[in-house]
């Protein structure tokens, strides 16, 4: 049996959650995860940590291959992500179906909560400026470095959360709303990759084929992504 460290971006916790004791269960492997918004995350390998599998959104991937921390070829699509809006459990949730009941939602919550290293939350900061509502909503923002956004509003600290969908669903004591209106989406792509000075690239391998089978699709649309072809 081998342990698999893996280092992979917060939008994913709900699906390990659900997937590493399956595999657990199939291959006798162990996989030991470690969550970090990607920003934190490359900072961490840049300073040298590593481990056997990475599972980013965005370009890490591959420019962790141009840096020579992934193994060329092993660089795999595993699944894309938007962004949405939830409040507090048992709450009216607020109409965000266009952009203009969007900023309305914004404007009207009495405290918003967002990442500030996460994807979501770096793009967040950039629409409310292009919106034209920056001021408004910074001055009611109640923010973290990473982590579940989504558990603030559950401990009643902040009326509504902003983070990539899967995120929100993760998280219980709160409803998901929905996502942002299409013209100011953001769709994020994750890949998956072996390091380069993996321990266990072969068990990596492993679980990487299981993380792309029809059966786990079917675990990782459930939890708020859409699964690569």
């Amino acid at each position: 049996m081998a342990t698999i460290k893996l280092l992979v971006s917060n939008s994913m916790r709900g699906v390990m959650d659900e997937l590493l004791p399956r595999f657990r269960r199939s291959s006798g492997h162990e996989v030991v995860p470690s969550y970090d918004p990607v920003k934190l995350m490359m900072e961490r390998i840049r300073k040298g940590e590593s481990a056997d599998l990475a599972i980013l959104g965005g370009s890490a991937i591959e420019d962790l291959e141009k840096m020579g921390k992934i193994a060329g070829g092993s660089r795999r699509a595993v699944s894309s992500c938007g962004v949405g809006v939830a409040v507090g459990a048992g709450t009216t949730r607020p109409d965000i179906g266009t952009v203009d009941r969007f900023k309305h939602a914004l404007l009207a919550a009495k405290s918003i909560a967002y990442t500030e290293q996460g994807a979501s939350g770096i793009y967040f900061s950039k629409l409310i400026d292009d919106l034209g509502i920056a001021a408004q909503v910074k001055a009611k923002a109640v923010r973290k470095a990473g982590g579940l956004i989504g558990e603030l509003v559950a401990e009643g600290k902040a009326e509504l959360a902003v983070q990539q969908i899967p995120e929100l669903m993760a998280v219980p004591g709160i409803q998901f709303v929905g996502p942002f209106p299409k013209e100011v989406q953001m769709t994020t792509r994750s890949y998956a990759g072996i390091f380069s000075d993996a321990r266990e690239p072969a068990a990596a391998s492993a679980f990487l084929d299981f993380l792309l089978t029809p059966a786990s699709a079917r675990v990782i649309k459930a939890k708020g992504h859409e699964p690569a072809p």
